[in-house]
């Protein structure tokens, strides 16, 4: 999708197209180049390359060239630096934000204000292009919605970005813009960042305000955040984004110093714990997922950390799963309710996919006293899994796959026949750390035979972003992928 009136400009010189978002703001100050220059060149590698991969589905480029013109470079940390959002969450007064869905489309709904992320962003220097495809309310981990049709990876079309920051996820791989925001209520930045060969740190609960139009989503499973090239960039946009907002619900203990100065810091001899079998009943380990985590724990053994065979035995409880459906269930129901106000009818079969009308319906027909009963199963399941993070026998980190398997091909979780039990397969190792609202993180730290990227995931403590980002560091340097990425805007 174009601006109506979006006005042409000459292709520039694109020097730095895959420098990470702390290189360019340091070109920025330095005079190495402008905030125009650089929106033009993210521009133009979207324009050239996003017809394949189908990334972004709305575009301010008019609105970000002039807010780049009057951008001092130096004056906030990102002053000038191009990005994408999600178009999920991260409002955008009077701008579209249609949540995937056809209704909203249709209507062309427009947000009421700004949301605090937006204004973080903003205030960081951030020129915003545009926002990028989601699966229809982010409610799945495909991006493949009947509204806009699949983003694409941009290492290979024919197979999945993840979702539900999908186009997120194939924007920042395929080179258009450094740094994207994403969120997060199942895997959905960790799953993106795994299948795109991308850093994907998903945030503790409360660290990242969702207001002021939300309180807390998912029963504060969900969260927002933002998928990078780098572990440098994952922690500088922390440092944008994290911070109390009156009327928080929750919030996350502040950091004791930025997160960017854990990058490099020593983390000392950790106790890590390595799960590589498929917690769920049922399931078979996918080789290449499993061989991934073992050559990682060979990485993590080698940079002097204690690592062994260890998880908490409740993330592979089968009733967890029960619960969580109830939850995406109810909060499903409710965001139907809010778009038929919003478009001012009633819904018809017609207006949402399947998956989504037969959450919804599971979420209307459930009782309030059932839901209580989840929301209390779910607090006592939380602390049967954190406790293996605390006490005597405390491990530091949990080492896992992000996904059972490397990204599937576009259509097959979508599929009516075969799709679900693809996905209950694959999904088996984030959602868990949303609902116990520990900091997780993904790492390119694997390739399928078919040259695919693999994430791996760490888990760390409740509100130690500090320690995942210092490990991360150190697999960076020991295991680098700054120089891997498709290579050319737009992917195979």
């Amino acid at each position: 999708m174009t601006d109506a009136n979006e006005t042409p400009r000459s292709e520039p010189d694109d020097a730095l197209g895959w420098h990470d978002a702390v290189a360019l703001a340091d070109a920025l100050r330095s005079g190495a180049t402008t905030p125009s220059e650089l929106t033009e060149a993210a521009i133009a590698r979207i324009e050239g390359g996003d017809d394949v991969t189908n990334a972004v589905i709305l575009r301010r480029f008019d609105a970000a060239r002039a807010e780049a013109d009057a951008i001092e470079p130096g004056s906030a940390p990102f002053a000038g630096v191009p990005m994408l959002v999600k178009d999920l969450g991260a409002a955008m007064a009077g701008e579209p934000t249609y949540l995937g869905t056809r209704v909203l489309k249709e209507i062309d709904h427009r947000a009421e204000v700004d949301s605090f992320l937006v204004r973080r962003l903003r205030a960081a220097g951030f020129v915003i292009l545009g926002r990028t495809n989601t699966p229809e309310l982010g409610s799945t981990i495909t991006t493949e919605p009947l509204s806009f049709g699949p983003s694409r990876n941009p290492w290979n079309s024919e197979f999945s970005t993840g979702g539900s920051s999908g186009g997120s996820g194939a924007a920042v791989a395929a080179g258009f813009v450094p740094v994207a925001h994403a969120s997060d209520g199942g895997g959905s930045i960790r799953i993106p960042a795994a299948n795109c060969g991308l850093v994907g740190l998903k945030p503790s609960r409360g660290r990242i305000s969702a207001g002021p139009l939300v309180g807390s989503n998912w029963l504060g499973a969900s969260t927002d955040g933002a998928v990078t090239r780098t572990v440098r960039d994952a922690a500088a946009m922390l440092d944008v984004l994290a911070g109390y907002e009156p009327g928080d619900p929750v919030t996350a203990p502040p950091p004791a110093r930025p997160f960017a100065d854990e990058v490099g810091a020593d983390p000392g001899r950790l106790r890590i714990g390595v799960v590589d079998q498929p917690p769920f009943s049922g399931y078979s380990a996918d080789e290449q997922a499993a061989a991934g985590v073992r050559a990682v724990a060979d990485a993590l053994a080698g940079l002097g950390h204690d690592v062994a065979d260890a998880w908490p035995a409740a993330i592979g409880e089968d009733e967890f799963r029960v619960h969580f459906l109830n939850v995406v269930a109810a909060y499903t129901a409710e965001d139907l309710a809010w778009i038929e106000k919003a478009a001012g009818r009633p819904l018809t079969d017609d207006d949402i996919e399947g998956g989504n009308h037969a959450l919804a319906e599971i979420g209307r027909a459930l009782p309030v006293a059932v839901f209580l009963e989840t929301e209390g199963w779910l607090h006592s399941w939380c602390r049967r899994v954190v406790e293996w993070w605390f006490g005597d026998d405390a491990y530091d980190l949990l080492l896992c796959p992000v996904l059972n398997g490397p990204p599937p091909r576009i259509g097959d979780l979508m599929d009516a026949d075969t799709g679900t039990d693809a996905l209950l397969a694959l999904f088996q190792y984030t959602s868990q750390f949303n609902v116990t609202g520990q900091p997780a993180i993904s790492l390119p730290l694997h390739t399928s035979t078919e040259g695919l990227p693999m994430g791996v995931q760490l888990v760390a403590a409740p509100a130690r972003e500090d320690r995942l980002l210092q490990v991360a560091a150190q697999l960076e340097s020991a295991m680098p992928w700054a120089d891997r990425h498709p290579g050319t805007a737009g992917g195979s």
